[in-house]
Order: C-alpha cells, then structure tokens, then sequence
C-alpha cells in the first residue's frame, strides 16, 4: 500500500510575532507579553513571555492547575499568599500550587522577563483577584 502524505509545515513561533501590551488592570501598569502556546481547552496549556519594567507588579491572581515561572533575565520579586516576598534571578524556576493565591513582577531597579506556562480549565487559566 503506497500513500503519499502531506507534510504539514512545524508550528514554530517566531519571536516578536505575537507581542502585545498586556490587558488593562492585571498589574499596576502594562508589560509586554508574547504569547507562545494558546490553548483554553481544558487541561490545554498556555505558555507567555513576559517583560515587566522596574517596579511593575501583578495583581494578585491564580492558576486552576498551577504555574510555572522560569526567569530568563532581571531580578523579580514573588509572593504566596501573605509570606514574605522571595527575590527571583535569571536561571531561577518557581512553581505556584493550584489555586495558589500569588503575585510576582520585577524588582523596583531592574526589568523582569519570564517564561510562564499554566493549564486552563473552563476556558481560563487565570483568576484575577482584588488587591
């Protein structure tokens, strides 16, 4: 049995295709997000790089199935719930619990860029909380 297949080019992301301001009100002010993997299928994953200007945090926010920060250039700042505020530096990974109340951005003198990858659920793969 002889099939000819159709080669399907790969689905590579070029960088700099896909960056954009990010939404109104999920920090105290924009970043650039480039998205690299968008997928709101349930259990489907999101992946972004983000790059945040000194002293620009997040509000504090969820993940239904948690998240992971890789930190690929800058110092950045991260914190659980009402601990203490951990220094983050290129190199670094951190993970967030599901559901795990959180909140991270770069440090008042250096920018802050991360890898972030989260899994939605019900079409969501974050909750933006009130401050």
């Amino acid at each position: 049995m002889n099939q000819t297949s159709i080669r399907q080019p790969l689905p590579i992301h070029r960088a700099g295709t896909a960056t954009q301001r990010s939404p109104e009100g999920i920090a105290n002010a924009p970043f650039w997000v480039e998205m690299l993997v968008e997928n709101n299928k349930d259990g489907g994953l999101t992946a972004m790089r983000c790059t945040l200007e000194p002293g620009i945090m997040t509000r504090w926010h969820t993940h239904p199935h948690g998240q992971i920060l890789y930190v690929l250039s800058g110092v950045g700042l991260a914190q659980r719930n009402d601990e203490p505020t951990e220094e983050l530096r290129a190199g670094d990974c951190i993970t967030f619990a599901p559901g795990e109340r959180h909140r991270h951005g770069a440090a008042p003198d250096s920018t802050f860029a991360y890898i972030s990858i989260q899994a939605a659920q019900n079409r969501a793969a974050v909750t933006w909380l009130e401050d």
